[in-house]
């Protein structure tokens, strides 16, 4: 078995601008920490990713430390890789569970829907990588949080930008998704409808697991008239798509959900990335933000630089922070730190200032879709650069 790993507190840093944490005293001895779990695909097929994620989680538990913890407590950020497999995630949600953790961090579609029950029953406030548009409704998920835009919202947003651009007639798109409840949760919750209303010819093409060729897919694609491709899947996977779509002359618009659209694509598509388009909920830490500044000051503290570092460090530096926010709000009222205490104060949310990095973050007892809105970015000169300001997605016509 993966030896469990802890993040450990280092020496403290000054503060910086994000202001969820006070250093005031406390008892720092192990039996004071607030214990949180985590799971990470670190050697599964999302790996590609969740590296990058794993660590943001990690720097935000190793930075929180240094300001002295949550209202004086540490935290003890508890993980294992479990290489993307189901089953594997249940083991360690159920071990990490018991042994006290108070909330959990979880990374894929198809595990974090399998433990929503679970996570109700135990009671465990539950914020998972996963976008998928039912862990944001409390009547089917009542501890599951969404603290980015979903994959459905993502997608509407790109497909009505889609019905913007193409002018008249009826636009051709194609869906190319990981073979996945992922892959496929865009388009079977609600993006279907919403493209069926908005007048576009939707089709499906499922990119198989470890595929490094998909001409096949794309002679389907050219065939069908289609002159948008949307990508449903991680970075690597879309690479390859994109180099050979250049190397087969597919001229097209190429558009990325949150997961392929990242730094690490345009690293290794190439010049085959140049003009790529992403909904990207959070910002990569090149746009300069009191949200990215931090992380970038964090970073810079350590001796790391973060070049190299993607948007989905961030995404996971915000979602712990998110969660820590809360963790602060039940210990200043007095309250103990228990995850139905931890669920209200989410729920009291109104309008969060997430420092730049996505929209302001609402939740409420009926609705834990935190985020609604993002930007659409576009590489240009081997760079994401901001295409538009902060879209809302739009509702079924």
């Amino acid at each position: 078995m993966t030896e469990r790993r802890r993040a450990a507190p280092p020496p403290l840093l000054p503060a910086a601008v994000l202001a969820l944490a006070t250093a005031c005293g406390g008892d720092s001895a192990a039996d004071n920490a607030i214990k949180v779990g985590a799971i990470f695909d670190l050697t599964g097929p999302t790996a590609d990713v969740g590296t990058d994620y794993a660590d943001g989680m990690r720097g935000f538990a190793d930075w929180i430390n240094r300001q002295g913890g949550i209202e004086g407590r540490p935290v003890d950020l508890v993980y294992q890789d479990y290489a993307y497999q189901v089953d594997r995630a249940e083991q360690l949600y159920a071990q990490f569970v018991a042994e006290g953790v108070v909330a959990f961090m979880g990374w894929g579609t198809g595990d974090t829907e399998a433990l929503r029950l679970r996570i109700a029953e135990d009671e465990i406030p539950f914020s998972s990588a996963s976008l998928s548009h039912v862990l944001g409704d409390p009547a089917e998920a009542p501890y599951n949080f969404l603290v980015a835009t979903s994959y459905s919202d993502q997608f509407r947003i790109a497909l009505d930008w889609i019905a913007g651009d193409h002018g008249g007639g009826t636009p051709a798109v194609a869906l190319m998704h990981m073979a996945s409840p992922f892959g496929l949760s865009p388009a079977r919750l609600g993006g279907i409808e919403f493209a069926e209303a908005r007048g576009i010819d939707l089709a499906l093409y499922e990119m198989p697991r470890g595929a490094v060729d998909y001409t096949a897919e794309f002679s389907r694609i050219r065939q069908s008239g289609a002159r948008y491709v949307v990508f449903q899947n991680t970075s690597a996977p879309a690479a390859v798509a994109l180099r050979n779509a250049a190397s087969l002359g597919f001229d097209a618009t190429f558009i990325c959900l949150n997961w392929c659209s990242n730094a690490q694509l345009v690293r290794i598509a190439g010049e085959a990335a140049e003009g790529v388009m992403g909904t990207m909920p959070y910002a990569p830490l090149s746009v300069d933000v009191p949200g990215t500044r931090v992380i970038r000051e964090y970073l810079e503290a350590k001796g790391e630089s973060a070049e190299g570092k993607t948007n989905a460090y961030t995404q996971a530096w915000w979602t712990f922070a998110v969660f820590a926010e809360a963790m602060r709000r039940v210990l200043v009222a007095g309250d103990e730190l228990a995850g139905a205490n931890i669920k209200a104060a989410l729920e009291t949310f109104a309008d969060f200032d997430m420092k730049g990095v996505t929209v302001p973050l609402t939740f409420t007892p009926t609705d834990h879709l935190g985020s609604k809105g993002l930007r659409i970015f576009r590489v240009e000169g081997g760079e994401w650069v901001p295409m538009t300001e902060f879209i809302r997605a739009p509702a079924m016509p």
